[in-house]
């Protein structure tokens, strides 16, 4: 699922580009687009990489279908006439399709509840105020409820980049949504030094982390929770949004604290492998027996003790 911009239902094509890319390289038959509606739309093919393709076929998607919102949710994991049910959705969107998500948890598997877009920048006060409000309105212009917060010991660095704000704010063509996000979600803290910093980063765990500092890697085995972070003042947030390299499809609301984000891990699983001989099984019979007994689940340990050798069976008996 792919999330469109705001009322517009623009589909931003940034988000089909993350979501896909991670897929190509698994042996799956077939992954399925659903985003807001727009006029044309076409197949989008998302070719297997050079070397898997060698042993895997290309994996090709299916045009993208005018459903959004919450109902393409429920198509896509229950199925339709139209749409084959699928076993896991993944992507960004609104508080209905988040919504959705989470109801249908379960009957497929999904990604994450994605909640509205934030950034978090912490400056050492050395960095460009300009840059350092447009940095906040990238986040602010995606959605109302869009959280952007700075954090700087400078208190004089924090009232330039406010007067920025105040500046750049009419030049936005997506003004009155970058206008009502900041002044409900948006904050300039002054923090006492860098490791109340810290804490409040951990504490936020934010989606997008810019750490605009001189030496940003000092700061990193300090920090434990955040989605992605932006070393230094030439890395804003925004490129990580089109082209940096690592998938943008990142865990928000504090669930950085345990979640990691979108990658190729999401579209594979695990199974668990048991084989024993007949020693073996005798072997574990005796302890399994044991543990099944002591739970009153006396099936289980006598499925394992029918495994037991004629030498192990004596020494319990």
């Amino acid at each position: 699922y792919s999330r469109g911009m705001g009322s517009t239902l623009r589909a931003l094509c940034v988000w089909l580009v993350m979501l896909a890319l991670p897929f190509q390289g698994m042996a799956a038959a077939s992954l399925r687009h659903c985003g807001p509606a727009h006029e044309a739309p076409a197949p989008v093919t998302v070719p297997a990489g050079h070397d898997h393709a060698q042993h895997h076929h290309a994996s090709e998607s299916s045009p993208s279908k005018p459903g959004h919102g919450a109902q393409a949710v429920a198509a896509l994991a229950y199925g339709t006439e139209s749409v084959p049910r699928v076993d896991k959705i993944v992507g960004p969107g609104n508080i209905y399709v988040a919504t959705a998500k989470r109801q249908v948890f379960g009957q497929v598997g999904i990604d994450m509840i994605a909640g509205p877009s934030e950034i978090l920048i912490y400056c050492d006060g050395l960095t460009d105020p300009a840059w350092i409000a447009m940095d906040l309105f990238s986040q602010a212009e995606h959605d109302e409820q869009a959280q952007s917060i700075l954090l700087s010991p400078d208190a004089n660095f924090l009232d330039a980049v406010a007067a920025e704000v105040e500046r750049l704010l009419p030049t936005l063509e997506r003004e009155g949504i970058a206008r009502v996000s900041f002044a409900e979600r948006g904050a300039l803290i002054q923090v006492r030094d860098e490791a109340d910093a810290l804490a409040l980063i951990n504490r936020i765990a934010p989606e997008h982390l810019e750490l605009s500092v001189e030496n940003p890697e000092a700061l990193l085995p300090e920090i434990r929770h955040a989605g992605a972070i932006f070393m230094g003042r030439y890395t804003p947030e925004a490129l990580g949004d089109y082209c940096a390299g690592p998938n943008h499809v990142l865990p928000t609301s504090g669930t950085a604290r345990f979640s990691s984000p979108l990658g190729v891990y999401d579209f594979q699983k695990r199974s668990s492998l048991i084989a024993c001989s007949a020693a073996g099984a005798s072997t574990l019979a005796k302890v399994a027996s044991v543990l099944a007994r002591g739970e009153g689940l006396t099936a289980h340990a006598r499925s394992a003790e029918y495994r037991l050798l004629p030498n192990d069976a004596e020494v319990k008996s």
